[in-house]
């Protein structure tokens, strides 16, 4: 049994300001290591809960980010960028779950630490199928393309709910609560961490005795849509070929999710 850790940093205990989460930033190497200490939690929940091998996937920026030096050595890291499937890197490796840990909420979520999807210069929204999503539904869509099912979220309490709405019996562990975009009440780290280690136990627990969620797999064919914040990035996004623009909004209509996403990525990679 393989569980794929997808991390990002946004949703770390103690995070709440853009500096926290910026490698230029004196504040960042604090924040690296509180990040590598959550993970390391879902490592030996995973591990304690019936899990045989661990990959982890350094999904925030540039996939730099995680101590490796300091990382269970029940793991193996998977670290850097671009890679095809980006934040779940491995998740096509045999795996038979996902944990994501670290997560935020979508784009435009009222009382959300950083919200944003994918790209806080970029994207204003994101749809699946006209659903609304953001990295945890759009990630959990790539993963269920696997047969993968996301069994455990931790993150503020914006992402928890958001991945209880989408995401039927997923585990969720909520490591603070945001009073505004760049505010919190915080669990200190060893609590974080002990809670994380729980759900994570619990959650690789259920997957070995067969009951664990279901993938999420979007309906085929997927309509991806993104609405760019400016027009002259729908402009340049215009450019991808297949691509439908309307205003600031680029759609594009895909065989299946993973199509959906290189489409998105491609866009995005257009638009600047």
């Amino acid at each position: 049994m393989k569980i794929l850790i997808a991390a990002d940093m946004e949703g770390i205990s103690g995070v709440v300001n853009w500096d926290h989460v910026n490698p230029d930033h004196e504040e960042y190497a604090r924040f690296r290591k509180l990040m590598t200490g959550e993970v390391n939690a879902a490592v030996r929940g995973a591990c304690e809960g019936g899990a045989e091998s661990v990959l982890i996937a350094d999904g925030h920026a540039g996939g730099r980010n995680l101590l490796i030096e300091d990382l269970d050595p029940r793991a193996r890291l998977h670290t850097g960028s671009p890679s095809p499937l980006a934040m779940v890197a491995g998740v096509d490796a045999d795996v038979s779950g996902a944990f994501f840990v670290g997560y935020h909420a979508r784009a435009g979520t009222e009382r959300a630490i950083l919200d944003h999807t994918w790209s806080s210069q970029r994207v204003a929204n994101l749809w699946l199928n006209g659903n609304l999503v953001g990295e945890t539904g759009l990630n959990a869509a790539v993963c269920g393309h696997f047969n993968v099912p996301v069994l455990m979220v931790s993150g503020d309490l914006a992402v928890c709910q958001e991945a209880a709405s989408l995401l039927d019996g997923v585990e969720i562990v909520a490591v603070k609560e945001a009073t505004g975009r760049q505010s919190a009440q915080c669990l200190p780290p060893e609590i974080a961490r002990e809670r994380i280690y729980d759900a994570a136990r619990r959650a690789a627990a259920r997957l070995r005795r067969g009951d664990a969620p279901e993938p999420f797999r979007p309906s085929v064919p997927v309509t991806m849509a993104i609405e760019f914040p400016s027009s002259d990035m729908a402009d340049r996004a215009a450019l991808l070929p297949g691509g439908e623009r309307k205003g600031r909004r680029l759609s594009y209509e895909a065989e299946d999710v993973l199509l959906a996403f290189r489409a998105m990525r491609a866009a995005l990679a257009l638009a600047g």
